[in-house]
């Protein structure tokens, strides 16, 4: 286990801020609204942002081609599948249990990681998995019925989250020569592309002009999900070990849950409340220094 870098501390409570409260944002923006088109129009506005971030800090956007097959191989495992299905799966769930499903990731990750990349995690990383995969239990207490009828959305946002473990576990063992913000910009424009081609072939038929509360939640994904906390997630998972980096954003369908009880008006019950203080648990294991840490991972 490692403890966080003062510098990766405020990426992450930025990270959880942002994704968190972007769950009901999602919802409102896909409520009556082709979801790929919105996830499109998030893209195309966002990535000329990041671009103009690597600009501003002269991050070198030239990749080599012949590292362009492991990069597209990122963006399938990071990306394709997760914006394509997360987006269209929160049309039928409710934000709060969208993000719960969607950060199985965690779990998925530590399973992946000890059948198929032969890690040997240690009891506290385990204890952290166990309090988080009990928290999801507890918070999809009473949505079993509800979802039994969605098994569609359910099966979607699984697999994007299975996928996405098995991504964050290849972002952290790329060899890439290339800066992480270069990787986040190519995999987005790649990923930009990709849904572009979905929204045109799926919904054309359904174009029209956002809302004002669409256009809304589309800035706010451009900006504060493309421009900085998909880039803000690459740079942990690619700083971190694999269970450090996917189990330190466990609060994030925490905070989803309640601003969408604040927000969208849905109820919560006292397993949300237990739920939340697993995930509290689930966090410690990997944001609290175990005794054999160093100095030099304290350093900011």
């Amino acid at each position: 286990m490692q403890a966080l870098t003062s510098r990766q501390l405020l990426v992450l409570v930025v990270l959880t801020l942002v994704w968190g409260i972007n769950w009901p944002i999602m919802k409102l923006g896909v409520t009556g609204y082709p979801p790929l088109t919105f996830r499109t129009l998030c893209m195309w506005l966002g990535l000329p942002v990041l671009a103009s971030v690597l600009v501003a800090l002269k991050v070198p956007f030239r990749i080599e081609r012949r590292h362009w097959p492991e990069l597209l191989r990122l963006a399938v495992f990071n990306m394709f599948f997760w914006h394509a299905l997360a987006i269209v799966a929160i049309q039928s769930l409710s934000s709060g249990r969208a993000a719960i499903l969607g950060y199985t990731m965690p779990i998925f990750s530590a399973v992946i990681g000890a059948l198929w990349f032969g890690d040997r995690l240690a009891a506290r990383a385990w204890t952290g998995v166990a309090a988080a995969a009990l928290g999801v239990a507890l918070l999809l207490w009473h949505e079993m019925s509800q979802l039994a009828g969605k098994p569609l959305g359910v099966l979607m946002m699984l697999t994007a989250a299975a996928t996405w473990a098995v991504g964050t576990r290849m972002l952290r063992r790329t060899t890439l020569p290339v800066p992480t913000l270069a990787i986040s910009f190519w995999m987005t424009a790649l990923t930009t592309g990709v849904m572009t081609v979905l929204a045109t072939v799926f919904e054309r038929g359904q174009w029209r002009m956002p809302s004002p509360e669409g256009w809304g939640a589309i800035v706010f994904n451009a900006i504060g999900v493309f421009a900085f906390a998909q880039a803000a997630w690459f740079y942990l998972a690619r700083s971190l070990p694999p269970v450090a980096s996917t189990l330190s954003v466990m609060f994030i369908p925490v905070l989803g849950v309640f601003s969408g009880a604040l927000w969208l008006g849905e109820v919560l019950h006292w397993q949300d409340w237990a739920a939340v203080a697993l995930m509290v648990l689930a966090i410690a294991t990997v944001l609290l220094p175990g005794a054999g840490a160093s100095a030099s991972t304290k350093r900011s």
